[in-house]
């Protein structure tokens, strides 16, 4: 069956149903069967819905799925697929394996409980075979739902799932336009910040740029790129951890800025180490990146120019956060959606500079109100110092003026910038308040002379 402009979630759940090829079982968990009763209300589901399972209770979950793996993970939801379709295929294949296309699609979802104390997210999966008697494919997703009551997030999850199962049987033929498919309908109530690919059916498709490409559709505000193995969702890497965030463009790939990148973070995870407790975990660095170009007139940097500039962070032991937008109040709200502890930024006095003589247009408040929101309760910013030189090389392209440093040894640190009137007064009190916090310069730089 070739899809034929835009369909709507009944139509796709009717063409899976009169597909005498698609045979499959549904296991979810946590939202309802909301993805099942799509294809059950529909008409025709006889000809696609071999089971439908929803194990609430934990005790008959782990008889199923086994025990030990959080309930809404990743762990669980391989367990609940390779569950479900090897009883599909042991108990089917017989009778209809020369036939018919098996799938399993399973899900585990925290969906909003009555208090909404939780966090609304899951795990979504899809075992499926393109042809009867074919190699399996594996698709992983990790979501949030963003809908604010449980009803709605229970409908967006069965708009998704039918998505999903429609799109590998019939769109997955290019890669552009698939997330935007499985996404249709349900783009501002669900976000996909985690994918992973499986199987011949994916043959080609590189991980890393289906996360980057999630951002720049706009299916997702963040995505995460570990330095030591495979991504993860941005939950997972920042569930309750002091963070230090280091944002920046990132386009000089040379040693030179690699090394001052790398010196950068690790100082500042330092100090942020010098603010806990012993009893306090380590905190976390990141690299943050914006797929939006740094000068709004400028058109959005490509993928591979994205990854690019990924790789070579990776590269120097850095985890990377790639943001949809590049204001760093979007970064703010983004990683306090997962923690509640220090948050620090670390920038240089150029990107500090910038930062204020940013207009913030799309804020009503405009600046104010970009550092209102800025500097939440548990958010500073650790200001590395820069050299005199370089500093003076980089205004005229900040198209700043008057500003004003003065330097000791040819360094200056936040401290010693003094930015034009009336703009000195607000800065003077967000240094007094602590939320910009100047960092001293590292030893071995003044030692260097550099």
């Amino acid at each position: 069956m070739a899809s034929t402009g835009k369909l709507g979630t009944h139509q796709k759940a009717l063409g899976v149903n009169l597909d005498p090829t698609t045979y499959g079982s549904f296991a979810e968990i946590g939202a309802g069967q909301e993805v099942a009763r799509w294809f059950l209300v529909v008409g025709g589901a006889s000809g696609t819905v071999a089971k439908s399972i929803s194990a609430y209770d934990k005790e008959v979950s782990d008889d199923l799925y086994g025990f030990g793996a959080r309930y809404v993970s990743k762990e669980r939801l391989e367990a609940m697929m390779n569950n479900e379709w090897t009883q599909i295929v042991n108990q089917l294949n017989k009778s209809r394996g020369s036939e018919a296309r098996f799938f399993s699609f399973v899900d585990t979802i925290s969906a909003r409980n009555y208090s909404g104390t939780n966090e609304s997210h899951g795990w979504v999966g899809l075992r499926f075979q393109l042809q009867p008697n074919g190699q399996p494919n594996d698709i992983v997703l990790h979501i949030n739902m963003r809908d604010p009551s449980n009803l709605l997030q229970q409908e967006a999850i069965g708009i998704l799932g039918v998505n999903l199962i429609y799109a590998v049987f019939y769109q997955s033929q290019t890669k552009e336009g698939f997330f935007d498919n499985i996404a249709q309908d349900v783009e501002e109530r669900i976000e996909i910040d985690y994918v992973e690919l499986r199987g011949p059916a994916f043959e080609g498709w590189d991980q890393h740029a289906l996360l980057a490409h999630l951002v720049r559709a706009g299916l997702a505000e963040a995505v995460c790129f570990l330095n030591n193995g495979s991504p993860a969702p941005p939950n997972e890497v920042l569930h309750k951890k002091s963070v230090v965030l280091a944002p920046g463009s990132f386009e000089h790939l040379d040693l030179t800025h690699a090394v001052i990148h790398e010196r950068l973070l690790a100082s500042a995870i330092q100090q942020l180490c010098g603010e806990l407790e012993e009893k306090d975990a380590e905190p976390t660095g990141f690299f943050c990146l914006s797929a939006m170009p740094l000068i709004e007139t400028d058109p959005p940097p490509e993928i591979s120019n994205l990854l690019e500039r990924i790789d070579a962070l990776r590269a120097r032991g850095g985890a990377v956060l790639l943001f949809r937008d590049r204001e760093l109040y979007s970064m703010t709200a983004f990683v306090n959606r997962y923690t509640k502890e220090r948050v620090r930024f670390v920038v240089g006095l150029s990107l500090l500079v910038r930062t204020w003589e940013y207009r913030y247009g799309r804020l009503p408040g405009s600046f104010l109100e970009a550092l209102s929101r800025l500097f939440a309760q548990n958010v500073s910013i650790y200001a590395y110092p820069m050299s005199s030189s370089d500093l003076q090389q980089s205004i005229p392209n900040i198209s700043a003026t008057g500003w004003q440093w003065t330097d000791t040894n040819g360094w200056i640190t936040a401290g010693q910038l003094r930015p034009p009137p009336p703009l000195d007064h607000l800065y003077n009190y967000v240094l007094a308040s602590k939320f910009l916090i100047p960092m001293q310069v590292p030893t071995d730089l003044k030692a260097e002379g550099k």
